[in-house]
């Protein structure tokens, strides 16, 4: 496996993928902050969480990286086009079972159920996170299959 192409690219795919969604919210394409989103879940500040959660991001992305280069050795075989690939699948499970999930977990963000009394700060994302805008599925599925294809042109199968 390519221990040295993982450690570089994997931060290089992940880096390209959170400026993308940045700049796809700053451009009015989706709502969707997932530095904030992350970062929230263990700081209230939000200047301070977009940091954190930004770095939280690097990690998990690090460890997504770990998965599409596994694949990639277990292939033989690595290709922009398998990168994406990967990529269309990881954004499906994303947007269908861990987005929905996270309110149940998150400790700032209100369920679908959540009443008038809730404190909770950020809302759900729903179903394939429409709540933060009808876009935010296809900004996801555009910055994911970029991540896979940045990392099917780099990594090396063996």
């Amino acid at each position: 496996m390519d221990w040295a192409g993982w450690a570089l690219f994997g931060l290089v795919a992940t880096t390209a993928l959170t400026a993308a969604l940045v700049a796809a919210q700053l451009a009015g394409l989706t709502r969707l902050d997932f530095p904030l989103v992350l970062g929230t879940v263990v700081t209230e500040d939000p200047d301070r969480a977009r940091i954190v959660g930004f770095l939280m991001h690097l990690g998990i992305g690090q460890g997504f990286a770990l998965g599409y280069a596994a694949t990639f050795a277990l292939l033989h075989r690595a290709t922009w086009w398998i990168g994406a690939l990967l990529g269309a699948v990881h954004v499906g499970i994303a947007l269908t079972v861990i987005l929905p999930l996270l309110p149940g977990v998150h400790p700032r963000m209100a369920s679908p159920r959540a009443g008038p009394a809730s404190t909770a700060v950020l809302e759900p994302p729903g179903l394939f996170a429409v709540n933060y805008g009808v876009q935010t599925p296809t900004v996801a599925v555009v910055v994911h299959i970029l991540y896979g294809a940045v990392l099917g042109l780099l990594l090396d199968a063996t």
